[in-house]
């Protein structure tokens, strides 16, 4: 069992994965900048209301179809996924959300975007200020982006999407076709473990029986 599930981490290690947390806050103060936003947001998914969940698609999701409930939530979306080498260059990234109190997006870490302000992406891309974006130059490889934000009442539908080179904007999904050029070390490692623990048993079961006279 170890050995197969090892050999199905393994295989999906540069799929796109979407997780999802929540947790029931309202923002301790007022919020300026992206940092404000990922330690208040982190900060909330510490209490006894934390939730996680993971969807096979970033696309026109909310709050209450998830968890329930859609008032006075702090929500954080990660996502991770992969990048080869053929789409390697300019980047495009937008996270439409619901966040009353406001967000920020990162990207590996680092802070893309950030408002302040009631922030209300209505199915619509049509005015940046209701909407979390950014454009970056990203190499090949695994990568992660990050939202954060804050809801006070009414929880509308987000999304979040990239356009990779050449392309057109994309909802993540586990179908989106981003598959990592560079799997993790550990998950290598794993596969090796898997695949000597597969071996040790098969020549377990094909040892013959000692036969005593």
């Amino acid at each position: 069992m170890l050995a197969v599930t090892t050999l199905t981490l393994a295989a999906n290690a540069g799929a796109s994965a979407i997780v999802i947390e929540s947790a029931s806050a309202t923002p301790p103060g007022p919020l300026s900048s992206a940092a404000d936003y990922r330690s208040a947001v982190d900060a909330a998914l510490l209490g006894p209301t934390h939730a996680s969940v993971s969807v096979a698609s970033y696309d026109n999701i909310t709050h209450a179809s998830l968890f329930g409930g859609s008032s006075n939530f702090a929500l954080k979306s990660t996502i991770s996924f992969g990048v080869s080498d053929a789409k390697a260059g300019l980047w495009q990234f937008r996270a439409g959300v619901d966040f009353g109190y406001g967000g920020a997006l990162f990207l590996n870490g680092v802070a893309l975007d950030a408002k302040s302000h009631d922030i209300w992406w209505d199915s619509q891309y049509t005015n940046p200020s209701q909407y979390l974006g950014a454009t970056v130059n990203l190499g090949a490889g695994n990568h992660t982006l990050t939202i954060y934000g804050f809801e006070g009442c009414c929880d509308g539908g987000q999304q979040a999407q990239f356009m990779a080179p050449s392309g057109t904007f994309t909802s993540f999904s586990t179908s989106d076709n981003l598959i990592s050029a560079v799997p993790e070390p550990e998950t290598y490692a794993m596969f090796l473990t898997g695949m000597a623990m597969l071996g040790f048993m098969a020549r377990r079961r094909n040892r013959p029986a000692n036969i005593s006279a």
